[in-house]
C-alpha cells in the first residue's frame, strides 16, 4: 500500500509551489497517512489552545495520530511574518516549517540532529532560499 497524502486549505490565499507530497514521502518513508491543513492564525491558535494549552499563534503544529498517520497544521499567516522577519521567501519558510513538522511526526525533538536533517532535505529539493 502506498502512502496517502491530503491537503486542505482553510484560508483564501495563494500558497507557493512546494513539493509537499515528495517531502513527506522522503521524511516519513514507507506507508504513512498524512493530512496537511494550510490555515491562518485563528485555526492554528485554536488548535494550539485546545491540544497544547498554549495561547500563542504557532507556525506549525504536528499531531501524530498513530504510528503511521498524523496531521500537520501549517499557519501561512505566521509563516508570512517570519519570512519577512528573517529575510527569506515565503516558499522557503513554509517548506522549512512543513519539514520541521514532518520530523516531529517521525519522532525527532528540537536540536542539532533535527536541524541537520531539515537542511539536508531542504537542500536536496532546492528550498533553502
Amino acid at each position: 500500500m502506498e502512502s496517502i497524502f491530503g491537503v486542505r486549505k482553510t484560508i483564501r490565499t495563494t500558497v507557493p509551489s512546494i513539493p509537499f507530497e515528495k517531502l513527506a514521502s522522503e521524511v516519513l518513508s514507507g506507508r504513512y497517512e498524512l493530512s496537511l491543513v494550510i490555515c491562518g492564525d485563528t485555526l492554528a491558535r485554536k488548535m494550539n489552545k485546545k491540544y497544547r494549552n498554549k495561547s500563542y499563534f504557532p507556525n506549525v503544529l504536528s499531531f501524530p495520530i498513530e504510528k503511521t498517520s498524523g496531521e500537520i497544521f501549517l499557519n501561512v499567516r505566521c509563516a508570512e511574518r517570519e519570512a519577512k522577519k528573517y529575510g527569506v521567501s515565503l516558499r522557503s519558510r513554509m517548506a522549512l516549517l512543513f519539514v520541521h513538522g514532518l520530523f516531529h511526526l517521525k519522532g525527532l525533538a528540537h536540536g542539532t540532529r533535527m536541524e541537520n536533517a531539515e537542511q539536508k532535505i531542504l537542500s536536496k529539493y532546492k528550498l533553502t532560499k
